[in-house]
């Protein structure tokens, strides 16, 4: 993992926190799903009463293309004139203050969407399909 690669993780768990997100834990040969709880700038992730380096650990995210239509919904009501293409991927948006960004982010970060492109590089894992419903 490259520095760069951990940086944009650790900003990306930073974010997550309040929101619950699971990750994939792993060291040596052992691996376990655990609540991400705590993220700090030397690359040390606390995890259920544990420190894990940055390099064992991978998010569980749902991709873009995952969303809901309520989701959806939720997401023109914050930003306006969104557009979608013929696979229901966000193309466009108007965001007109820095509050609807923030909104936008949130929503993103909440729901557990891999806005960032995390799954794709190898720093996150695809969520089963119902691993968030019951916290969102």
């Amino acid at each position: 993992m490259t520095r760069e690669d951990q940086e944009l993780l650790l900003m990306d768990l930073s974010a997550r926190v309040p929101y619950k997100v699971v990750a994939q834990v792993g060291e040596g040969w052992k691996t376990e799903d655990r609540e991400v709880l705590g993220v700090y700038a030397d690359g040390n992730i606390y995890v259920d009463c544990i420190y894990v380096n940055i390099k064992n650990i991978k998010p569980y995210l749902r991709p873009m293309s995952s969303m809901t239509e309520e989701e959806k919904k939720e997401l023109q009501e914050i930003a306006v004139a969104l557009s979608y293409n013929k696979d229901d991927i966000i193309v466009g948006t108007q965001i007109n203050s820095f509050r609807q960004l923030d909104g936008v982010l949130e929503l993103f970060n909440s729901h557990h969407l891999d806005w960032r492109g995390l799954i794709e590089k190898g720093l996150a894992l695809e969520a089963p399909e119902d691993m968030y419903k019951k916290l969102l």
